[in-house]
């Protein structure tokens, strides 16, 4: 899944791609390097200072930029990252495919009705707060069993969709690596990401240049995030993560397919 951020702000590449063409070539970039999946976005959740836009706001980054992607690349799925109902009715009426909402649901609850009645593909993310303090550390306390303090809201969150009508079948669930989650907390998330399949659902996982991947390896260097990245979407994939979601499409894809022969032949 490549990361399309149509935003002035977010924390890897923010106003690199804020203008519709730029945005839509990025996109077009990003399925060339073997993209299965574009996840567009038009709303910052980074770590420090991120601000919310409205509705109206939202729409005018995200739409016209879906328009250019879905009529050059048409048989591509198209995700839309929001936390908005509105703006995820508008998307999904002009093509795209799937929600990919980071509160699980929580801060808009119409969203989980307008994906019943478009029948769309969800990806519902575990975080605390809203939009401006999910990426801090404003509410990563947790007890001594992290992951099961996750699962257990994460599943709450699914049992919300399903009861708004969305089918199992067109959902999915990531654990929120950096999401209200300090360095270990997001350590203890892919260490036991096998555990996830208690939820019996596929997993998506986002760790791409996240600030937890420059505490450990010590690359301060949002770019120099990228070996890191690639190790733990490795060691994701072999504790059962099934969608990645990348700001370096090639450099994932040729890592992934390497761990995926080799994880092949192991289960064969």
């Amino acid at each position: 899944m490549g990361i399309v951020n149509v935003t002035p702000d977010s924390f890897s590449d923010g106003g690199k791609f804020f203008s519709v063409p730029a945005a839509a070539a990025h996109g077009r970039m990003l399925i060339a390097q073997g993209a299965d999946i574009l996840d567009v976005g038009g709303e910052s959740t980074r770590p420090q200072g991120a601000t919310p836009v409205t509705e109206e706001e939202e729409l005018e980054r995200v739409l016209p930029v879906l328009d250019f992607l879905h009529a050059s690349d048409p048989f591509v799925p198209i995700s839309i990252d929001t936390v908005k109902s509105g703006v995820a009715r508008a998307a999904l009426a002009n093509g795209a495919e799937i929600i990919n909402d980071v509160s699980g649901f929580r801060l808009d609850p119409k969203m989980a009705e307008v994906c019943a009645e478009s029948n769309a593909g969800v990806i519902l993310m575990h975080s605390r707060g809203d939009v401006a303090t999910m990426g801090t550390y404003a509410e990563a306390g947790y007890g001594d069993d992290v992951v099961g303090e996750i699962i257990r809201e994460l599943g709450a969150r699914v049992e919300w969709a399903r009861e708004a009508g969305v089918a199992r079948e067109r959902i999915a669930i990531d654990p929120g690596v950096g999401f209200a989650k300090r360095t270990e907390h997001s350590v203890a998330v892919l260490r036991e990401l096998s555990r996830f399949a208690e939820l019996g659902l596929p997993v998506a996982i986002g760790v791409s240049r996240k600030r937890f991947i420059g505490e450990l390896s010590g690359a301060k260097a949002i770019d120099d995030r990228i070996d890191g990245t690639t190790a733990a979407n490795v060691l994701a994939l072999a504790g059962g993560a099934r969608i990645f979601r990348v700001h370096d499409v090639d450099r994932a894809r040729r890592a992934l397919d390497m761990a995926w022969s080799i994880l092949g032949e192991a289960d064969g």
